[in-house]
């Protein structure tokens, strides 16, 4: 293959890898209600599901980004997604909330070991100046993953049941036979020493890269509780507030998509050009004002245009993590470094599900939406301290 037609495939599978991943995960946005009437549990007992599947998330993504940094991009690539699609199809046969928490646990194992892999492979084979918009792309394919739960979710929850939703998670598998071929270990990676490779000290190797670190996975905590605290609660609070059904809730879904995807595309873009802390800045600060839209939603057209404008600002700056953390970090542990940084904010960030589990049971809309605006405003108030954060460097 020419090096172009490398890059597209690199491109094409990481985004493909991420986005049946993400449609595995968003399978419990749909199936929420479901499982609370199936096994007859509380909100909160249900936002455990994805709070857990955060937590097997972290424990994965530390081992599998150690492993991508030691062995290969590639072959842990491979071997992540089998094990996420494997746990998905387990659902099946889960017979209470015990089991439903374990198989998450397994199948977020292999969903957080993927994101390194796929990130360092992107910006390993990717040129410097198109280092935010390639990684856009990757997490735009996350977002169609999601529409993608959302179709089949209303399709299949109606007919068949839950259950047989998380039996389509087993389609990935077939997809690792097209990773496989062809594609290759970038140079950069090959050129390292291989002793040197995924020591996970190296994110604390000095007191800067330690606050670089942990300043990060406090920004991306943010990102996390706001992407899954509205993807996982919304469709049902819609269907409790605004009477709609599964199908209705989820063209509010495929609309907070479709924006969430255009701000990708557009702070890809804005980054690449001037710099990650201008379009963080701006982002945060609209993330922070445009969540209150949702309360002003009274209809299902008003529902509609607000879910385009909230998902465009609260996950348009989820691509550039990515690149951010594969340019300020080393080969050696880029992979380490990216499923490190991402799976301790999808562990600690996962804890929105329970917490606007409890909020929506003793209070309100309202309240939930004055906590996400108050976490944007922090991961601002982070952003603005971490001195590495600017224009991209070469990550390759």
């Amino acid at each position: 293959m020419t090096n172009t037609t490398s890059q597209r495939k690199v491109l094409i599978s990481a985004a493909a890898g991420i986005g049946l991943e993400n449609m595995d995960i968003m399978f419990l946005s749909f199936s929420m209600a479901s499982i609370i009437a199936t096994f007859g549990v509380t909100g909160t007992q249900a936002g455990w599901i994805g709070t857990i599947t955060n937590f097997g998330m972290l424990f994965g993504g530390i081992i599998f980004g150690m492993l991508a940094d030691k062995i290969g991009r590639v072959k842990v690539f491979s071997y992540t997604v089998i094990i996420f699609s494997v746990a998905s199809a387990l659902m099946f046969f889960a017979s209470n909330i015990y089991l439903v928490y374990l198989f998450r646990f397994i199948a977020g194992i292999g969903a957080g070991g993927e994101y390194g892999a796929c990130m360092s492979l992107v910006s390993e084979s990717t040129p410097k100046e198109k280092l935010g918009k390639a990684t856009s792309i990757v997490a735009i394919g996350g977002q169609i993953g999601a529409i993608l739960a959302a179709v089949l979710a209303s399709l299949i929850i109606p007919a068949f049941g839950w259950k047989m939703l998380y039996v389509i998670g087993l389609f990935p598998v077939l997809m690792v036979l097209w990773i496989r071929k062809d594609i290759k270990e970038p140079e950069s990676f090959q050129a390292t020493n291989r002793a040197d490779r995924g020591h996970l000290g190296l994110l604390f190797k000095d007191s800067k890269t330690s606050w670089q670190t942990i300043g990060l996975s406090l920004m991306v905590m943010v990102q996390i509780a706001g992407y899954f605290g509205l993807m996982n609660w919304l469709p049902k609070i819609m269907q409790d507030q605004l009477n709609l059904n599964i199908a209705g809730s989820s063209l509010w879904m495929v609309s907070t998509i479709l924006g969430m995807s255009v701000g990708m595309m557009t702070f890809g873009t804005i980054m690449d050009k001037l710099g990650s802390r201008f379009s963080y800045t701006i982002f945060l600060i609209c993330s922070a004002a445009s969540v209150y839209l949702l309360v002003l939603a009274n209809s299902k057209v008003t529902l509609i245009l607000a879910a385009v404008v909230v998902g465009y600002f609260i996950n348009g700056m989820y691509g550039g993590y990515g690149a951010i953390i594969s340019s300020l970090y080393p080969t050696e542990i880029r992979a380490t470094a990216n499923n490190f940084i991402m799976n301790i904010g999808r562990a600690v960030g996962g804890f929105s599900s329970v917490i606007i589990g409890f909020l929506l049971d003793k209070y309100s809309l309202m309240i939930v939406v004055v906590f996400l605006s108050l976490i944007y405003i922090f991961s601002l108030v982070i952003m603005m301290t971490i001195p590495g954060i600017g224009k991209l460097k070469n990550a390759n």
